[in-house]
């Protein structure tokens, strides 16, 4: 049995490396090799195993083993159990490389949904139409990250044969690389403005001011004794010229030759947060009392990112990240090559980088679009 011990100790000792030993250690097999297992040791459980894991192979001698052998335990990374990692949860903007710097959760607070066509998130958590301070509160971090702007470009002919149908993000656009060149803003109604300012019909009153009346909004909608209520923070993009980029897109397919119709839209995702006030009774139940119940809607706050200072046209306007034309000149070839290849999806930064790497997109004029009569692909535009 000693000659079959040591024969054992020897094999793991050499899996591991060599262990330096001091010259006044003993020669019992079940004493510690080390002082970092001397102090593992100390910490076993009492079934054996150690309470915590060394960063790197250790050899640890083990008293309760059968064969007296020594045991190695695996290098250290990380704990099994998800709920042991304590570390703290990230707060602030998170950083990933080619987007925006934005904090990201902002668009999905606890307890509310996306809509299925992301343009809204909704909640009825009870503290927010019962406490000003904490809707106001909730409203002012929401109105801190943008909405997401896009642009869309499909091309149809025939029966709704689609030819493609493409997606273009421009969020990145209204966030400049160093935050203190942000413009965006929170804005309440003016008073000469048409609006939902509690009830069920648009109009003038009653009337806080454009500066600093988020608060008093706040306080006059959880006051509303209405059984059903809402408010609503709605994001908008501003300064953008669309009408030019619609231009600039139209000429491009003209210049293919395509003879089918082209629709070309500016649709805005994240763009709108609503809080309404908890249901009182089951969903059911709740949708059929809605039916006669007295309603209630708030729509006086809009955070507003504009994507220049001013207008297309007015002195002195400056983009915050570029312009228009200089977002065409470097979109053009992309959104040609992804028309050419009738693609149904989005045109992202890897299309723009092979037009500059392979070229792709130039020297592209006209395209063979094939016959009228083909049955194509259908697309449920949205």
């Amino acid at each position: 049995m000693d000659s079959g011990r040591s024969i054992i100790s020897d094999k793991v000792i050499q899996s591991v490396g060599p262990v330096h030993r001091s010259s006044h250690r003993s020669s019992d097999a079940s004493g510690p090799s080390s002082p970092r297992a001397a102090e593992l040791a100390t910490t076993e459980h009492s079934d054996g195993s150690p309470a915590e894991l060394p960063a790197s192979p250790v050899r640890v001698a083990s008293g309760q083993s059968h064969h007296g052998a020594a045991a190695v335990l695996p290098p250290y990374s990380g704990p099994s159990d998800a709920s042991l990692d304590r570390s703290p949860p990230l707060k602030g903007p998170q950083h990933y490389p080619g987007l925006p710097v934005l904090d990201y959760r902002l668009y999905a607070p606890p307890g509310f949904e996306l809509s299925a066509d992301a343009t809204t998130v909704a909640g009825r958590a009870a503290h927010l139409s019962e406490n000003a301070r904490a809707l106001a509160a909730l409203l002012r971090s929401l109105a801190t990250v943008p909405p997401k702007p896009q642009v869309l470009i499909q091309g149809t002919r025939g029966r709704g044969r689609v030819d493609f149908a493409l997606r273009l993000n421009l969020m990145n656009l209204l966030v400049p690389a160093d935050p203190r060149d942000r413009l965006d803003y929170l804005r309440c109604v003016g008073r000469d403005e048409v609006a939902l300012r509690g009830g069920g019909e648009p109009g003038l009153k009653p009337d806080f001011g454009v500066d600093g009346g988020l608060e008093a909004w706040c306080d006059r909608f959880v006051r509303d004794p209405a059984s059903v209520k809402s408010f609503a923070l709605e994001r908008v993009v501003a300064n953008l010229d669309t009408n030019w980029i619609e231009g600039q897109v139209r000429s491009l397919v003209a210049a293919t030759e395509y003879k089918g119709q082209v629709a070309v839209q500016f649709p805005v995702a994240h763009a709108r947060v609503v809080v309404q006030n908890p249901e009182r009774h089951g969903r059911f139940l709740a949708s059929v009392t809605t039916l006669f119940a007295s309603k209630s809607r708030y729509e006086v706050i809009k955070a507003v990112w504009p994507f220049a200072t001013a207008r297309s046209g007015e002195p002195a306007r400056r983009c915050l990240v570029q312009s228009e034309r200089t977002w065409w000149e470097e979109w053009r070839d992309p959104i040609k090559y992804a028309m050419a290849t009738k693609r149904q999806g989005w045109v992202t930064n890897e299309d723009k980088l092979e037009c500059i790497m392979e070229s792709k997109g130039k020297g592209i004029s006209m395209i063979d679009w094939g016959p009228e009569s083909d049955p194509g692909t259908h697309n449920n535009w949205a």
